[in-house]
């Protein structure tokens, strides 16, 4: 079949899932790697007091961000791959660029964490595998981003139920451990860990620390929004965002929290990851890090299969809508991506080549994952605002409706501002270097049209990217940035 046939069959064959499909991606996306490494990051930082406040702020922000996606899949049903789609129509072609790109490497980069999360489980048994972050362990992750490169290639529909079984036999173990921690809890190992232990900060400083863990963790709340042209009503993308997001809230918070009574919280920040293992062992003895080690690799398999799902979905949507170069349009008569299915699989298979050069690989590709994401959901949270501002879509709505989207929105805004603020310098000067480069895609995007490369205003804003970049060059050269 030629290229264009292909295409145009992917077109016409657009593959309809249910709410509960939807749900089950939403769900897929956001339990994987971050959950076995909770108690591990939040021993690190904070006590029990710390963590529940954490949680709380987690738990709204993303809510609100939840409850964004879900009216601006009502407000606007025209748009698809809502995260883009978003920027782009608020903010123009060249924002909707970067915040295409940015989320398009937060799933790859979040796909490494996958990897090495496996096989630094693994190396609890197999020595050379280290911590994720030996040769062998490049060279099994690198076999398996291929592997399911080619099992996504067969057809979405396939990838899709694949995903929706894995999900459910993921949560299992999960609420496995919640139930045996609750059943073994002591009460006075609790009380002691409620203050945090004398290396932690104050408070603020012990909230703000987990901040970017909560958002890695939260990841794929916005999944539904993804996949809307898959969706066979507009209304199951709100509805899947909101379930999904309820669900996976109470399984993150309760990791968190019964780890505390399990082990003094200096202990728990030495622990290995997945330190979920670790937890267990400690409460049951040997076999409950085997039973956790085994539900983490059925459970990271799963998120990787939903996101990079997610990941080619977004390329591909904005080069259907010209925003992306051509060739990445491109789709199966099964309705697969290739193209940005490839394009994604080799991102990832570049970070998780430089992964062997960081200090601690697992910790520094989901830092950078929750960073690169974190201008996408702002760019989202603020053209919610827009909308509500001009009232645009709102027609003869009620007070009531009008103050409810102010509050939502405005919440929303804030949030993912607090959370620029708590990711750092760092972080955010490594995003510009990625931005910096993709904006090659832009450039043959807009030769391909025949137009000018930048506009006045475009210009400007890729002048302050390279400006960051360079600062994050200049910072890695120096040394006070480090991978």
């Amino acid at each position: 079949m030629t290229d264009n046939a292909e295409q145009t069959a992917g077109v016409a064959r657009t593959a309809k899932v249910s709410v509960l499909t939807l749900t089950a991606m939403v769900v897929g996306s956001m339990v994987g790697a971050g959950v076995f490494s909770l108690p591990r990051r939040f021993g690190q930082e904070t006590g029990v007091a710390g963590a529940i406040i954490a949680w709380v702020v987690a738990g709204t922000g993303m809510l609100m961000l939840a409850f964004v996606f879900q009216r601006l899949a009502v407000r606007r049903p025209d748009l698809d791959a809502g995260v883009y789609a978003y920027a782009k129509a608020g903010f123009g072609e060249f924002v909707g660029f970067f915040s295409a790109a940015g989320y398009w490497a937060s799933a790859c980069v979040g796909n490494v964490t996958y990897w090495v999360l496996i096989t630094s489980t693994l190396g609890a048994w197999i020595p050379a595998f280290g911590a994720g972050d030996t040769v062998l362990a490049l060279a099994v992750g690198s076999v398996g981003m291929w592997l399911f490169f080619f099992l996504i290639r067969r057809g979405i529909k396939e990838a899709t139920a694949i995903n929706r079984i894995v999900t459910i036999a993921k949560v299992v173990p999960i609420i496995v451990f919640v139930l045996l921690c609750l059943f073994v809890l002591d009460p006075a190992v609790f009380a002691d860990n409620f203050g945090g232990a004398d290396y932690a900060g104050s408070l603020f400083d012990q909230i703000s620390s987990t901040m970017l863990v909560t958002v890695f963790v939260f990841l794929g709340v916005e999944g539904a929004s993804v996949y809307s042209r898959h969706a066979k009503r507009r209304e199951d993308v709100g509805r899947a965002t909101v379930l999904g997001f309820l669900s996976v809230f109470a399984i993150f918070a309760s990791v968190t929290i019964v780890s505390y009574g399990i082990m003094p919280m200096g202990e728990i920040a030495e622990l290995r990851q997945p330190s979920m293992a670790g937890v267990l062992e400690e409460a049951v003895g040997p076999w409950g890090s085997t039973f956790v080690s085994i539900g983490l690799i059925v459970s990271v398999l799963g998120a990787y299969l939903a996101w990079s799902l997610m990941a080619a979905e977004v390329l591909f949507v904005a080069a259907k809508d010209r925003d992306m170069p051509k060739f990445l349009s491109r789709s199966t008569a099964d309705d697969v991506p290739v193209n940005a299915l490839l394009l994604s699989t080799s991102l990832s298979q570049t970070v998780l080549i430089i992964t062997l050069l960081s200090e601690d690989a697992f910790d520094f590709a989901l830092d950078l994952t929750a960073s690169l994401t974190l201008i996408p959901f702002l760019l989202a949270a603020l053209y919610a605002v827009k909308l509500r501002a001009t009232r645009e879509t709102y027609g003869d709505a009620s007070a009531r409706t009008l103050r409810g989207d102010l509050v939502v929105a405005v919440l929303a805004t804030i949030y993912t501002a607090f959370l620029l603020y708590a990711a750092g310098a760092s972080f955010l000067l490594l995003s510009f270097i990625f931005y910096a480069v993709a904006t090659v895609l832009f450039v043959l995007t807009r030769r391909e049209q025949g137009r000018a490369v930048f506009t006045p205003r475009e210009a400007l804003l890729f002048a302050v990217v390279v400006a960051g970049a360079v600062a994050g060059v200049v910072g890695l050269t120096a040394g006070w940035i480090t991978l």
